[in-house]
């Protein structure tokens, strides 16, 4: 595998990560809220731990267990059709979701308010246990470890690569935490704004994200199969 299409997978499993309109909608009533920079702050900085925390985890375990994550293998292949497989799922689950709710919020938004009025300790342990027991969130994980396992880097380069993986996670996040930083009188209508798309079309765009990453993997796993 090249250095580009290392960068390009991660950066791709990341953002597939990164999209979780649970998290982008309180992080934005976060900033939108008392203290912004304070709250909104802390709670991105416990998304960036759980992140880099659960890869470099992921990464250790499949060093431990010696997985074979080239391209054809029995491992890689399997992983990508389970994979491959699960974001289909999801993604066809928000997308039927999206269209018979019709003009009505998704479901998770009347939950938004209780989690952001919630103490600061509580709200990013709850964040962190959903981020890390989200199913596609998982399989993103496991398929962005496998990557890392399969270019067979030194230490030191998995870890700048883990690191990537985590910023481009993050992207999504850090934007508007950054924009608040600069100027937040400017950006709160643009922060509203984004409030009220995510909070119409969130299950679309995760629809989009989970399907199109979901196709390119479940194509990997059936090219593995005609290398075993």
């Amino acid at each position: 595998m090249s250095d580009t299409t290392l960068w390009a997978e991660l950066l791709a499993y990341g953002t597939g990560i990164g999209l979780s309109p649970i998290h982008i909608a309180v992080l934005l009533l976060l900033l939108l809220g008392p203290q912004p920079l304070q709250r909104g702050g802390w709670f991105v900085a416990g998304w960036i731990i759980t992140t880099m925390a659960t890869s470099v985890l992921l990464v250790t375990v499949g060093h431990s267990l010696v997985l074979d994550m080239t391209q054809g293998s029995h491992h890689r292949t399997g992983l990508d059709l389970l994979a491959g497989g699960a974001l289909i799922a999801v993604g066809g689950r928000e997308l039927l979701r999206s269209l018979t709710d019709g003009d009505s919020p998704p479901a998770w938004t009347t939950s938004v308010d209780r989690f952001v009025n919630m103490p600061l300790p509580l709200l990013l342990l709850l964040g962190a246990v959903a981020e890390v027991a989200s199913p596609d969130d998982l399989v993103l994980f496991a398929k962005s470890a496998g990557v890392v396992l399969a270019a067979q880097l030194p230490t030191w380069q998995e870890l700048v690569g883990l690191l990537a993986f985590t910023i481009g996670a993050s992207l999504l996040l850090l934007t508007p935490l950054i924009a608040v930083a600069v100027g937040r009188d400017k950006v709160v209508p643009v922060l509203e704004r984004g409030k009220e798309v995510l909070f119409a079309r969130g299950e679309l765009v995760v629809a989009a994200v989970s399907i199109g990453i979901g196709g390119y993997l479940g194509w990997q796993g059936i090219s593995g199969l005609t290398m075993t």
